[in-house]
């Protein structure tokens, strides 16, 4: 493998890894759909998102 091959391989890499970690740091922020039901001090709370 050469130079420009070896610089092609390490960018497609580079731009991989900072897909995937766009799209962990995208799942983690998005707020889930549904029903949350929390148990607390306050008793039993259910809302629907």
């Amino acid at each position: 493998m050469n130079r420009n091959n070896t610089l092609y391989v390490i960018i497609g890499a580079l731009a991989l890894a900072v897909i995937v970690f766009g799209y962990q740091l995208y799942q983690d922020r998005k707020q889930p759909e549904g029903v949350q039901i929390n148990a607390g001090p306050g008793g039993i709370t259910i809302e629907k998102k």
